[in-house]
């Protein structure tokens, strides 16, 4: 008779459950950091407002290597013609490191949880 050893397949399994629920609660922070630094009075997920939604820009540059130095940069300094004649104003109050989050998390799609 063969013995299946469950130890074996229960740490994997609870530290995939674990890195899922981190990465949740990661989204959940970054999107909230999006909303104090301002970033959904012109964007939201799904929806173009003033400016593209997340998902759209995640879309537009998801093959692009640079497109995160790029975007950081867009949001820092601010820019125009790439989504129509409203500009990005720049916005050099967020931090960088802040910054860095949300564009990475933006490139992801916006993920909820």
């Amino acid at each position: 008779m063969r013995v299946i050893h469950m130890h074996k397949y229960l740490l994997p399994l609870f530290l995939v459950l674990l890195s899922s629920q981190t990465m949740a609660q990661d989204n959940k922070t970054v999107a909230s950091l999006a909303g104090q630094n301002g970033c959904l009075v012109c964007h939201q997920t799904a929806i173009k407002l003033v400016g593209p939604s997340f998902q759209s820009v995640a879309e537009k540059y998801q093959n692009q290597v640079d497109a995160q130095k790029l975007l950081v940069s867009k949001v820092r300094n601010g820019g125009a013609g790439a989504w129509g004649k409203i500009p990005m104003p720049a916005h050099p109050q967020v931090t960088e490191e802040n910054t860095s989050l949300i564009i990475a998390w933006i490139l992801k799609g916006a993920p909820a949880n």
